[in-house]
């Protein structure tokens, strides 16, 4: 073999390379964008279903009228949210307010056996789990790809098209398992 056709081999190797390494970076960054998207969805169900809620416990006067309020406020910024920090921010504030209004719900007894709260409850139950289950499918991806960025020689093509480290899509979790604790009663 020749040293020109070495040379030419080298090149087209590292050629394939970069080439590779740039498709897995457009891969990730798909699978961060669609992964996103899926946690967007389960975030608005989760809001289109806090109405119904707050109507169904609305109906019970001696219910604190702040709390109400507290879960409606948390659901218009949710709603509102752009960024993924809003939105991490709104929902934190959304798990706050309504792990507030389910513990409140112990104290009236009609409430937590009306049929209707049971099932919204079931569902925002399911919905968290949806939720759940979504953000930690997106926050692997977003491990990957960042690890991606800093691996040798991936940064090199990482800095060449401006590939950027995406920030986790993290929760309080102490506020989303009050939600998650809601109580369940069996009729």
């Amino acid at each position: 073999m020749s040293f020109g056709m070495i040379v030419l081999l080298i090149g087209v190797m590292v050629a394939g390379y970069f080439i590779m390494a740039y498709n897995r970076f457009a891969s990730l960054r798909a699978g961060i964008n669609a992964s996103w998207s899926d946690i967007d969805v389960q975030l608005k169900r989760r809001y289109d279903l806090i109405p119904a809620l707050v109507d169904t416990v609305r109906g019970y006067k001696n219910y604190e009228a702040e709390t109400l309020e507290n879960v409606i406020k948390a659901r218009q910024q949710g709603l509102s949210a752009g960024t993924m920090d809003e939105k991490a921010a709104a929902a934190n504030m959304i798990n706050g307010a309504l792990g507030k209004m389910f513990a409140l719900a112990e104290a009236y007894p009609d409430l937590k056996a009306n049929t209707n709260f049971l099932k919204l409850q079931g569902e925002l139950s399911n919905l968290e789990d949806a939720i759940q289950s979504a953000r930690r499918y997106y926050n692997a991806i977003v491990r990957d790809y960042n690890f991606r960025l800093e691996a040798f020689p991936d940064l090199f093509i990482a800095q060449k098209f401006n590939y950027t480290p995406r920030n986790y899509f993290e929760l309080d979790t102490n506020e989303a398992s009050k939600v998650k604790k809601m109580p369940k009663i069996d009729l």
